[in-house]
């Protein structure tokens, strides 16, 4: 046993080295990639050059282009036209961690968008600042109203401005309305995936007791917050037609979970296997959450670390549900999502390495390393990871977040039981039946 327990500290030393440089995918060399291929599937330049539809009222900034105005952002952002690069760096001042309000979706249907940021600067004294009210009104018309979605409840933002933090005040900000929705973060959702995890190692429980445990990790009222608070979002932009601004505190987690669940709710072209990914690189692999420090270590891990948070895993599980919910509305396949949630924890390529941008650029991550998501599109990895009963809609699919309608990912939980096993192999007999049935009427 004490063999055992020291090859698991072993590996997990070397697991989680201090030097990024010095980790594995560094040192990966598969014989069918190469360093020379390109790197990724989307930036804000590519998605600005794309939607069009932009080009009247916004523009690409390039103000960070050397990660000194916020060094969790790329060097380019999507601002409206009428906010000069001079406005963006006193906005950025005003905002935590630099990270001043910037386009990260626009609504093809009626042209309003999703914008995300940090939370206020404004303190006990109630500080304003000129420029960022300009900024949140270039974006909506002077008699239309947005929304600010504040992932804090209201006593926690309140809380906030008594270490310098805050919220936008109804005085300053006259046209858009803020709304609280609390959503868990931190220790707390770590702490929830322990107790999760070691339910679901414990086959020994009775039926109470597993229910008991599993009813008080949380867990899954994590998940029906996130899922909640992603409709409303949803809710405001498609049906409500109205822009809508997302931020907590730091603006690097709920706020990057809700902005993801709401597109992937929207719009069809997140659906697909390459749309997905293209969505997770732009929403958190280059919007700054910092993996590094969030996926140092798994549930199984005795060691924890005060910014360790399971958030990327959280939102893999909420797309479950919504794979769940809609079989048939989403192009990519659970085993997608298994995989997804293996490599942010312990990957071969440098996509999850790092906390942002900026310390990815100073590594050279993307000239030492291999993406994730590029190996992830080849034709065989594509197949498997392609969900085979796929017929795309323009509809948006609004999930359930009914008890009742949630169920615990047993895929990834439970993945190690006999019954799961089972499972998987009778998804891939339903896999090949149905790619044999499309030869069939090809031919």
């Amino acid at each position: 046993m004490e063999q055992c327990l020291n090859i698991a500290h072993s590996i997990e030393t070397l697991s989680c080295l201090d030097r990024v440089s010095e980790t594995y995918p560094f040192f990966y060399r598969p014989p069918d990639l190469s360093l020379q291929e390109p790197w990724g599937l989307s930036s804000p330049e590519k998605y600005f050059n794309h939607t069009k539809e932009l080009h009247g009222s916004w523009r690409l900034s390039s103000v960070n282009r050397e990660y000194s105005v916020c060094p969790s952002y790329t060097t380019a952002v999507i601002v409206p036209k009428d906010v000069n690069d001079d406005m963006l760096v006193k906005v950025a001042k005003f905002r935590q961690g630099g990270r001043f309000p910037v386009l990260c979706y626009y609504h093809q249907k009626n042209g309003v968008v999703i914008m995300r940021s940090s939370q206020p600067l404004t303190g006990a004294n109630r500080k304003r600042c000129r420029e960022d009210e300009l900024l949140l009104q270039a974006v909506i018309d002077t008699s239309d109203k947005g929304y600010i979605i504040d992932t804090r409840s209201s006593q926690q933002a309140q809380q906030a401005r008594m270490t310098g933090g805050g919220f936008e005040s109804k005085s300053c900000y006259n046209n858009w309305k803020r709304l609280h929705r609390q959503m868990e973060r931190g220790k707390a959702l770590q702490e929830s995936l322990i107790k999760l995890v070691e339910a679901c190692g414990d086959e020994s429980h009775n039926m109470d007791r597993w229910l008991s445990k599993l009813e008080n990790s949380k867990w899954l009222s994590h998940v029906q917050t996130a899922l909640s608070t992603a409709g409303l979002l949803a809710e405001c932009v498609e049906r409500d037609g109205h822009s809508v601004l997302v931020h907590g505190s730091e603006g690097t987690d709920s706020t990057l979970l809700i902005s993801t669940l709401a597109q992937l709710i929207m719009d069809p072209r997140c659906r697909t296997v390459e749309g997905f990914l293209a969505l997770l690189e732009r929403e958190w692999v280059q919007a700054g959450h910092p993996f590094q420090q969030r996926c140092a270590h798994s549930a199984y891990s005795h060691t924890r670390l005060q910014q360790e948070s399971p958030v990327f895993l959280l939102l893999l599980d909420c797309v479950w549900q919504l794979w769940r919910q809609f079989p048939l509305a989403l192009g990519f396949s659970e085993t997608l999502l298994l995989r997804l949630a293996t490599e942010a924890y312990a990957s071969d390529y440098g996509t999850f390495l790092c906390n942002s941008d900026q310390e990815r650029c100073l590594l050279e991550v993307k000239k030492k390393t291999h993406c994730l998501f590029q190996a992830l599109l080849r034709p065989k990895e594509r197949e498997i990871y392609s969900n085979p009963l796929y017929e795309h809609t323009e509809l948006a699919i609004w999930p359930s977040v009914h008890p009742q309608s949630l169920q615990l990912w047993k895929g990834f939980f439970l993945r190690w039981t006999k019954q799961t096993r089972h499972l998987e192999e009778a998804q891939e007999e339903i896999r090949n039946m149905v790619i044999e049935w499309g030869r069939l009427v090809l031919s």
